[in-house]
């Protein structure tokens, strides 16, 4: 069915009783908007109950519209896995690192109101050892240390592998 003002296709049907007859309007979003915008002025002196029809009214376009800006937020797709915002409501798992960058301003209130917090400040477990950091120190410098060897550098050799021992405790 068509709106009533324009070629568009009528998304709210509107019945009022007010006179003897029931009369039926059939309009698009824009004009349903304009209408109830015109009834709640004229409203007034009006009773409460066609007051908060139009409220009503009002809270249905609104969430019309919310319900539009959340297709467009679950068509968003990551370039690295491929998985959209709606897979990820609809399974509740992200696909990889990259979607907490893809979906930050999405996922960032979640994760707040989950956790209150949105930083990890956690512990890093006993078993893990050394940072990575510290592992490719004690690489290079072992490198060095048989380099220092085989030339002879017998000096520098002992700061390195004072340098190994301290770092390896």
């Amino acid at each position: 069915m068509k709106c009533q003002k324009c070629d568009r296709p009528a998304t709210f049907h509107i019945t009022e009783l007010t006179g003897s007859k029931p009369q039926e309007l059939h309009l698009c979003e824009e004009h349903a908007r304009q209408y109830l915008s015109e009834s709640s002025e004229g409203a007034g002196a009006a009773s409460g109950l066609s007051a908060s029809l139009v409220q009503n009214m009002s809270q249905q376009l609104s969430l019309s519209q919310a319900s539009e800006e959340l297709k467009g937020i679950d068509q968003k797709t990551c370039p690295i896995c491929g998985i959209t915002f709606f897979d990820f409501r609809s399974r509740g798992r992200l696909g990889c690192p990259n979607d907490y960058n893809c979906f930050e301003e999405q996922l960032d209130p979640l994760i707040l109101s989950i956790h209150g917090e949105s930083q990890h400040h956690g512990k890093t477990p006993k078993r893990v050892g050394k940072s990575d950091d510290q592992r490719t120190l004690l690489i290079r410098l072992r490198r060095e240390l048989d380099e220092s060897i085989a030339k002879e550098d017998y000096e520098h050799a002992s700061e390195l592998r004072d340098k190994i021992k301290a770092i390896s405790e």
